[in-house]
């Protein structure tokens, strides 16, 4: 539902709907792709769909495009709904997308196709996935996983050099962690994410490091 400020709201769905405590990601997308009544999917359609469940959905949704090498910019698009939804998360408030990021959209055929790319390998992980260590997916853990989402998808919008991989892949175990309640694979997202800022460290230090060498070199 979009609010009176333009975004979407979180909201009872009617009845009816994909809203269905427990039921998988993609067993939701496949529903959604295969749906003959719609002509487009937006963003605010998998939100609804998902219900309670929306931030470990969007979460994942605009982290997977960085897992694998992407043009140059991709990042920064899917960063920017990544930074607002973990801010989200972090202070402990419920979900919600400013109309211009909820309202953006996809044909049906171009979404099925996607989803029928995807859903093997996302069904692959939701089976090893099941609930456990539940306290490390609700508050206060949670907001801490929202604080740690949030430095990844900062991290993730910069224009560093493969910078954009690991980060995204912490986001996308924090997600299915959030989604499925598993508090393991949020610790493999802990793991993760130290990781990343290793690696992004290094990636920066060296950076910098030449940006320094080449500057001696030309004016010393």
């Amino acid at each position: 539902m979009i609010d009176a400020d333009g975004g979407l709201a979180d909201d009872p769905l009617p009845e009816g709907s994909y809203r269905k405590r427990g039921r998988r990601l993609s067993e939701i997308l496949s529903d959604i792709a295969q749906d003959g009544d719609r002509t487009r999917v937006s963003v605010a359609d998998i939100f609804t769909a998902m219900g309670d469940r929306a931030f470990g959905a969007l979460l994942l949704i605009f982290a997977i495009p960085n897992v694998v090498p992407t043009p140059p910019g991709t990042s920064a698009i899917t960063g920017a709904p990544l930074v607002f939804l973990a801010a989200q998360l972090m202070l402990g408030q419920s979900p919600w997308l400013p109309k211009i990021i909820a309202n953006r959209s996809m044909t049906r055929e171009d979404f099925a196709a996607i989803v029928r790319r995807i859903s093997p390998w996302l069904a692959r992980g939701e089976r090893m996935l099941r609930p456990r260590m539940t306290y490390l997916v609700y508050p206060p853990v949670e907001y801490l996983t929202g604080l740690l989402c949030l430095i990844l998808a900062i991290i993730l919008a910069l224009p560093i050099p493969l910078g954009n991989i690991l980060p995204a892949i912490a986001i996308c175990l924090f997600s299915f962690g959030i989604l499925e309640r598993d508090g393991l694979c949020i610790l493999f997202g802990l793991v993760t994410f130290v990781v990343s800022l290793v690696v992004v460290a290094g990636v920066l230090f060296a950076i910098v490091k030449g940006f320094i060498l080449l500057v001696s070199a030309t004016f010393f």
